[in-house]
C-alpha cells in the first residue's frame, strides 16, 4: 500500500495546476517544432541502432524490425498505474521493448516472430514470445485473397489490439481501458492456435474478415490477478477457445466498420489455494467499432458488452453470470503533419444491472467499494512525431473510479481498507524509437 504526506506539492489542486502548466508548454511547442525537429538529436544508442539496421544487407525476402519505448507516469489518490506510479517522484518502470523478423520463403508463405520485453508495473514478465506465425495464403486473386494461420497468433478484437505494442500505432500512450485491459493484457494480446482469414474488395468497399479456434494465453500473475483478484496458489489452464473479426472499409479506409468477439474458456486448478476450488471461467466480449477518418481529424468509438461466467470455485466466489458494459468517444486532430492531439471519453462498467456499484457494496459495505465496478475517464494528450522513427507524448487522464485498476499494483483496490480515491487524475509522457 502507498500513501503520500500532505504537503503542499501533494495538493490534488497544486497537482492540476502543474500539469496544465506542463501541458501549456508542451502545446507551445509545435511553432518552434521545424527548427527542433531540425535540430534534436536523437539518443547515441538508438542512433547507432538504426545505423547498423540500415547496414546489415538483408534479403528482399526478410525483415527485420524493432521498437523501444519509455514511460514516465504521476497519478494521485493512491492509485498506481504500470508501478508505483502514486509515488512523489512517480515512476518510469513503464518500458517496452520488441524486436521482429519476417522471412518470405515462398509468395504465399511467410513465417514472422517477435520478441517482446514489457514491464508494467508487479508481475511483468522479461521475456516472452509475443507472436510466431506461419502464414500461408491459399488463394489470392485479383479482388479477393483466402489464407491460414498457424502459431501464436494476435487475437483480431477491436480496431487496436493487434498492433497495441508499438506505440506509434497507438493514439495514445494508454489505450481506452474499457476495452483494451491493461490489466489483463497477456490474456487479451495473443493465442495459440489456427485462424482463417480473407478479404474481398468490391465497388461498394471492402471486406475483411477472420475467425480463429485457439487456447488463450493465460501465464503469468497479472492474468491470474486480474480474473480472481489475487495471485493464487493454484494455477490457470487454457481450453479451447473461439475467436473472431469481420471489417467493412469504404473509400480507402475512410469510413471503418468492424465487429469482433471470442468465447475465452479458462480452468483454475487450485493446487494448494485454502480458499478457492478448482473452477471454470468463461468470458464472451463482443465489441463494435466505427472509425472515421478525414485528412486532419479522425473519430473513432467503439462499445463492447462483456459476458462473464464463473462456476465451482466453492463458497468463496459463488456461482455468477454477469454482463459488463464499456464504450468510448475519441477525437484526433492532426494540427501538422508532425503535431496531433487526441481528446477521450471512456466508460467501464463491470455490471451494466449494476453500474456504479451499489449493489455489489450493499452485501458487504466494509469489505467492498462501488467505485471498484465502474471508471469514467476523461483523457486529453498530444504526440510530436520529432522524425519518422522517434515519437514524443504526453497525456493527462481525470479519472472517476477504479475498476480497470490492476490488483497487483493496488493491493485491497475492492475494498474501503485499500484507500484508494474514487477521483484521482494521472499524468504520463512516453517517448519511443522504431526501426
Amino acid at each position: 500500500m502507498f500513501s503520500r504526506s500532505n504537503s503542499r506539492a501533494n495538493n490534488p489542486r497544486t497537482r492540476v495546476a502543474t500539469l496544465l502548466a506542463m501541458a501549456a508548454i508542451v502545446w507551445s511547442l509545435p511553432a518552434q517544432s521545424q527548427v527542433l525537429s531540425d535540430t534534436i538529436k536523437i539518443p547515441d544508442f538508438l542512433s547507432a541502432t538504426a545505423a547498423r539496421m540500415s547496414a546489415l544487407k538483408l534479403p528482399d525476402t526478410v525483415q527485420v524490425h524493432g521498437f523501444a519505448t519509455q514511460g514516465y507516469l504521476n497519478s494521485t489518490g493512491n492509485n498506481n498505474v504500470f508501478g508505483n506510479s502514486n509515488q512523489d517522484s512517480g515512476t518510469f518502470g513503464f518500458r517496452e521493448v520488441g524486436l521482429n523478423a519476417s522471412v518470405q520463403l515462398r509468395p504465399n508463405l511467410l513465417i514472422s516472430a517477435q520478441g517482446l520485453h514489457r514491464h508494467a508495473g508487479l508481475g511483468s514478465q522479461d521475456i516472452r514470445l509475443d507472436y510466431g506465425v506461419i502464414d500461408y495464403k491459399a488463394y489470392s486473386g485479383e479482388n479477393s485473397q483466402f489464407g491460414i494461420r498457424l502459431g501464436r497468433i494476435k487475437n483480431p478484437l477491436g480496431f487496436y489490439n493487434e498492433t497495441r505494442d508499438v506505440a506509434h500505432t497507438r493514439p495514445s500512450i494508454m489505450l481506452p481501458q474499457s476495452i483494451y485491459f491493461d490489466r489483463s493484457r497477456n490474456l487479451a494480446m495473443a493465442a495459440d492456435g489456427g485462424h482463417i482469414y480473407g478479404e474481398t474488395r468490391t465497388s461498394k468497399g471492402d471486406f475483411f474478415y477472420q475467425f480463429g479456434v485457439v487456447m488463450p494465453y493465460v501465464g503469468g500473475t497479472t492474468t491470474e490477478a486480474a480474473l480472481l483478484g489475487s495471485d493464487r496458489a493454484g494455477h490457470l489452464t487454457s481450453q479451447v477457445s473461439y475467436i473472431g473479426r469481420g471489417i467493412y472499409e469504404y473509400d480507402g479506409g475512410r469510413v471503418r466498420l468492424a465487429v469482433s468477439g471470442a468465447q475465452t474458456n479458462v480452468n483454475y486448478n487450485r493446487g494448494a489455494d485454502p480458499a478457492l476450488l478448482s473452477g471454470q471461467l468463461q468470458f464472451t466480449p463482443i465489441i463494435f467499432s466505427a472509425q472515421y477518418n478525414a485528412e486532419r481529424w479522425s473519430l473513432t468509438s467503439e462499445y463492447a458488452i462483456r459476458h462473464t461466467v464463473a462456476n465451482n470455485f466453492g463458497v468463496a466466489l459463488p456461482n455468477s453470470a454477469t454482463t459488463g458494459e464499456s464504450y468510448y468517444f475519441q477525437g484526433i486532430y492532426r494540427f501538422t503533419p508532425k503535431w496531433e492531439g487526441v481528446i477521450r471519453y471512456d466508460v467501464l462498467y463491470t455490471n451494466r444491472d449494476d453500474r456504479h456499484g451499489h449493489a455489489y457494496a450493499a452485501t458487504s459495505p466494509a469489505t467492498r467499494d462501488p467505485h471498484s465496478r465502474f471508471a469514467k475517464d476523461i483523457t486529453t494528450g498530444i504526440r510530436w512525431n520529432v522524425t519518422q522513427s522517434f515519437m514524443l507524448a504526453a497525456e493527462h487522464h481525470y479519472v472517476n473510479g477504479t475498476a480497470w485498476l490492476a490488483p497487483l499494483d493496488n493491493p485491497g483496490v475492492s475494498s474501503p481498507v485499500g484507500h484508494h480515491a474514487q477521483h484521482w487524475h494521472l499524468f504520463a509522457v512516453q517517448g519511443s524509437f522504431r526501426f
